[in-house]
């Protein structure tokens, strides 16, 4: 494959790794997330590492204009070892509902872990509902399919409201 290709198949990839973690991309832990051979960030929320991807990306595309290959070799390597480690995290990150940093906000702090995963298969229910209206034939389902999507929007509408409800509440009880 031409380095242009693949540079537009790890753009698709990283797309993707940026609408799953959307949801999760503000949340904090207070332990490390990866070691420091991973990641060059100190920052602990999951943004900083999707940051970190892009930035590392960037600068593939200016090694790969250049012809460095070495460089391009290495920073291809960190980049798809980077994306595996945020895509396994992202998968695993509701186990993680013990990573508050005040313990008497445990409740909250587990209350914002699950809106966050509802917002997460939200959009993906939605996602998928919207890719399902292109294939579907007949008028009947494609309008029952618009239905959901609008119910689903609701729904996310007001799961993201009860999200930031309870940031806002973690924030001042931080203070």
């Amino acid at each position: 494959m031409k380095t242009a290709q693949l540079l537009d198949l790890l753009d698709t990839r990283l797309s993707d790794l940026d609408q799953r973690i959307a949801p999760l991309a503000g949340h904090d832990s207070i332990t490390p997330r990866f070691d420091r051979q991973r990641f060059r960030t100190t920052g602990r929320r999951m943004q900083d590492f999707l940051d970190e991807i892009h930035a590392n990306v960037a600068q593939l595309r200016a090694c790969a204009t250049a012809n460095e290959t070495e460089q391009v070799a290495w920073l291809a390597q960190t980049v798809a070892l980077q994306i595996e480690a945020l895509q396994r995290e992202a998968a695993s990150w509701q186990l993680r509902t013990h990573d508050s940093a005040h313990t008497g906000l445990g409740k909250l702090h587990k209350k914002l872990l699950e809106h966050q995963e509802f917002e997460r298969r939200l959009i993906e229910m939605k996602r998928e509902r919207e890719l399902r209206v292109a294939e579907v034939e007949t008028l009947v389902e494609q309008q029952q399919l618009h239905r959901e999507i609008d119910a689903l929007e609701g729904r996310l509408a007001r799961c993201r409201d009860a999200t930031q409800n309870l940031e806002r509440a973690l924030t001042r009880l931080r203070r």
